[in-house]
């Protein structure tokens, strides 16, 4: 360990038959290693792995209504959002209006606040129905657990 000018290092290299690796180049002066350089690159392709599988993954479930949606129907799918909430999962919920149905815009709006306040207790509104082309959709997020 120490400061070397870049001839002595490569030499140093060279004697122990490693690679001269530059680490940042923005120092001052530019801080380089002596190591082998393809376990060095197994190594900083393993890190990545390691971080990539610790990243969240979130995983959006779809429920789908129709704007006239009967009480049954709509029990059962809450059911269904119950469960993928309890299991870490976040819901896009939406009305796909049909045809002319789109004139029940208020029905669908409902519906989905309807939604929102039943599953009140497992998640909360990321995004408050909005209209897009056919469909009104929510997003629907679960709540921490600890």
């Amino acid at each position: 360990m120490g400061v070397y000018s870049t001839r002595d290092a490569l030499a140093k290299a060279e004697a122990l038959e490693l690679d001269l690796v530059m680490i940042t180049e923005k120092a001052e002066p530019p801080v380089c290693r002596i190591v082998d350089y393809k376990k060095f690159l197994y190594d900083q392709k393993k890190k990545q792995k390691e971080i990539a599988a610790k990243a969240v993954k979130v995983v959006i479930k779809e429920i789908r209504f129709g704007p006239q949606t009967d009480d049954h129907d709509y029990d059962f799918k809450k059911k269904h959002a119950i469960k993928f909430l309890e299991d870490g999962f976040k819901i896009k919920a939406y009305v796909f209006f049909r045809g002319r149905s789109i004139v029940y815009k208020e029905q669908g709006e409902i519906l989905l606040l309807r939604l929102a306040q039943d599953l009140e207790h497992l998640g909360k509104v990321e995004a408050l129905p909005h209209l897009e082309g056919k469909r009104m959709f929510m997003i629907i997020q679960p709540k921490k657990t600890k």
